[in-house]
Formats: structure tokens, C-alpha cells, sequence
């Protein structure tokens, strides 16, 4: 079961890799594709990697590759 918490983790990191990668936000065309990007994020198993990369840098040139939205942030 997702959590609220989960659920607002997985906004924040969204955020996060969209900035990071430089990906304007306000492409996405509507509240259901920003809903889809956090429900990928959520049943990722790599968060806590992905927090501690977002933690560290500051900028990045693409999403790691276990990223479930990488396509989007290309």
C-alpha cells in the first residue's frame, strides 16, 4: 500500500530530478502525467540511491539509469 509519505517522497524526488536534469515541469500537460511520474517514482526501489544522488549534486546531464521516468527527463 502506498503511503501518503511514499507519495509525497516520490513528488519531492520528482522535483528534484527535474531540476537536476534541468527538465521544465511545465511541460507536463496535465495533473494525470505529473500523477503518473510520482506513481513510477513510488514503486521505484532505488529512492534512497536517488535521494543521495540529489543530495550531492546539483546538476546532472541525464537520470541514472534505474530511473523509472528517465525517458522523461532525457
Amino acid at each position: 500500500m502506498l503511503t501518503s509519505t511514499r507519495l509525497d517522497r516520490s513528488a519531492d524526488l520528482v522535483h528534484g530530478m527535474a531540476e537536476r536534469t534541468d527538465t521544465d515541469l511545465g511541460t507536463v500537460s496535465n495533473a494525470m502525467q505529473f500523477r503518473s511520474l510520482v506513481m513510477r517514482c513510488s514503486t521505484c526501489g532505488q529512492q534512497d540511491a536517488c535521494t543521495k544522488l540529489q543530495a550531492e549534486t546539483t546538476s546532472l546531464d541525464a537520470a541514472p539509469s534505474y530511473c523509472r521516468n528517465g525517458a522523461f527527463f532525457a
